[in-house]
């Protein structure tokens, strides 16, 4: 079942309610029931499970990646629950915007390091 779910999920895009992409299935978070059945909890986004995932000298090398732009080691990957998927064709589609999700940690620190270091950029949000 998990190699089916994986073919089904696995480096699709994710995109939200507006069409906006909000990333890649990078990963999927299984939990399990009071009745010890496991189910599918979250998917999982970011370079940091994308390289878990992958392995390798390629995989350190995401991960590392993913810890330079992280106020947290290891790097927690952006968790959409399985609540939020709208339906699974071409790309994963949400049901709410991808402003409504957490924002991934490198979103984060190009915002506070980069984009906010900008003169103007506080009027780009309004």
């Amino acid at each position: 079942m998990r190699l089916q779910l994986a073919k089904q999920l696995l480096d699709r895009q994710i995109v939200d309610r507006d069409g906006r992409l909000v990333g890649r299935v990078d990963d999927i978070a299984f939990a399990i029931d009071a009745d010890g059945v496991p189910y599918v909890d979250c998917l999982l986004s970011g370079h940091g499970v994308l390289g878990q995932r992958i392995g390798g000298r390629i995989g350190r090398l995401l991960v590392s990646i993913a810890e330079r732009f992280a106020e947290e080691v290891p790097v927690p990957p952006r968790r959409i629950p399985l609540a939020q998927v709208a339906e699974v064709d071409s790309a994963v589609r949400l049901r709410c915007r991808a402003a409504d999700l957490p924002p991934s940690p490198t979103e984060s620190w190009l915002r506070r390091h980069v984009i906010d270091q900008i003169p103007g950029a506080d009027h780009a949000r309004r």
